[in-house]
């Protein structure tokens, strides 16, 4: 009989494209992972990983293998959801992805909570991009996620995928103290020509939010830093290397040469929570996004606004 443990093994390697993302997708080594598929290779006799360059890619019966994982994965989740509404309480382990920001300001405070609440439920969170996070939810490798969207790129949304608003994140732009921006209530975006940036790497949401407004507004954007957490971005803005939109969840005090000026109008990024269809009926789903909702207006107040 083939064991799912070794087949969700073999299913995240397909997802993740390696054996280290998949190892840490699933909380083991990499090491384990490989054990894992070697002995599902012994059992059905097959090849299911070859070596490709650095990396390794699944064989034709290998895909046979995932997809068979993947209904395995759905009949077992249908049955833990329906174990877990009978006994009405949030139980089992809940694997759910946060975005940095919201990884640091907001879910802190969910986790202990949910922690106290419900010790029988075992919340494992894991801090993902949302362009990543939203298809990982949809593949089953997820339970949740919290992820965001722009006012002027929208969140895709997978079918079998369902999502509830959590709240809006304001952005401001920041500046160095002596910057020409620094003493004006406001900025518009016909404002930013000739301004060095730093932003996020392409490919992130908020990278590709400002690309697009930039250009909206016939202005082709230089971008002088790259940097992944907006930490880094701030210190950058200190220092005099360029500007940058950041938004206000879990952004924490500014530091004292960098000055928050209001966008006009202002940018605003949509935050959901994220899940299968499938798995709408557990009892932890519903107690995550309830305790989302709770947790959000402190969240969104823990930066201080413009002006404080």
């Amino acid at each position: 009989m083939l064991d799912l443990q070794r087949l969700k093994a073999l299913h995240a390697v397909s997802v993740h494209g390696t054996v280290g993302a998949a190892a840490m997708s699933l909380g083991y080594t990499a090491s384990a992972v490989s054990q894992q598929i070697a002995k599902l290779e012994r059992e059905t006799r097959t090849v299911l990983l070859e070596r490709y360059g650095r990396g390794v890619r699944l064989t034709e019966d290998a895909h046979r293998l995932v997809e068979a994982a993947r209904e395995l994965m759905t009949i077992v989740e249908r049955a833990e959801t329906d174990l877990e509404e009978r006994k009405g309480t949030p139980t089992g382990q809940l694997a759910i992805a946060a975005f940095a920001s919201a990884a640091r300001g907001l879910m802190p405070g969910v986790l202990a909570e949910l922690a106290v609440r419900h010790p029988t439920l075992d919340v494992r969170m894991s801090e993902v991009d949302p362009h990543e996070s939203v298809d990982l939810v949809a593949k089953g490798v997820l339970d949740m996620a919290v992820a965001h969207d722009w006012d002027i790129a929208p969140l895709p949304a997978p079918p079998g995928v369902e999502q509830a608003r959590i709240g809006d994140d304001l952005c401001d732009l920041l500046v160095p103290r002596g910057h020409r921006f620094a003493r004006r209530k406001t900025v518009r975006r016909e404002d930013f020509d000739g301004e060095r940036w730093v932003c996020q790497p392409p490919g992130r949401v908020c990278h590709n939010w400002l690309m697009g407004t930039l250009r909206t507004a016939g202005i082709e954007p230089d971008v002088a830093h790259y940097a992944d957490e907006n930490p880094t971005l701030v210190a950058l803005v200190e220092a005099g290397l360029g500007i940058a939109l950041i938004p206000r969840l879990g952004r924490g005090p500014l530091p004292d040469g960098v000055v928050a000026v209001r966008l006009d109008p202002v940018p605003v990024r949509h935050l959901y929570a994220i899940w299968r269809t499938g798995a709408a009926r557990r009892p932890a789903i519903a107690e995550m996004v309830r305790t989302l909702h709770e947790h959000w207006p402190r969240a969104a107040e823990g930066t201080p606004p413009i002006g404080r």
